[in-house]
């Protein structure tokens, strides 16, 4: 790979990354955030089971500080194999919840959260988070030579 190439996609992880940390950031920052509007506007019954106000805490935590520690697992780059996948499923969440195959009135089938998807599974599956990244120095640590499974998800 160039080094060309890696700079690209340095800017593409980290870029990624900082989308999704400032999404939750916001979120954390602002006390009045709940998910309750977004979720009250879906399109499916199996989102209103998480309007439910015993749900709803747990939804708007996972919801707010997943994108926020997947966003700083790509910003730093540690961890961007699982993180891709868990941000890919997260996203694909919002797009269903708004209805396929019109999640909104501007598109058919592909939106954003669809892209965005596709770009965290091809950033976890080349492993992106060596480009430029804490991952490649973290496996070099002593506790990751024991545990190379560990050492797969940086």
């Amino acid at each position: 790979m160039s080094q060309s190439e890696k700079i690209a996609l340095f800017f593409l992880r980290v870029g990624m990354g900082w989308y999704l940390f400032h999404a939750g950031v916001v979120k954390i920052l602002d006390p009045t955030w709940t998910s309750a509007g977004f979720l009250s506007h879906t399109q499916f019954g199996f989102f209103n089971a998480f309007l439910s106000p015993s749900v709803l805490p747990i939804v708007d935590f996972l919801n707010e500080w997943g994108l926020t520690l997947i966003g700083l697992s790509f910003i730093f780059g540690v961890a961007v194999r699982v993180s891709s996948v868990f941000g890919a499923l997260l996203l694909m969440l919002y797009y269903f919840a708004h209805g396929f195959p019109r999640p909104d009135e501007h598109t058919y089938i592909v939106n954003m959260h669809v892209i965005f998807s596709l770009v965290l599974l091809y950033l976890g599956k080349i492993n992106a988070g060596e480009i430029m990244g804490l991952s490649s120095w973290l496996k070099k640590l002593p506790i990751f030579s024991n545990c190379p499974r560990f050492r797969e998800w940086l």
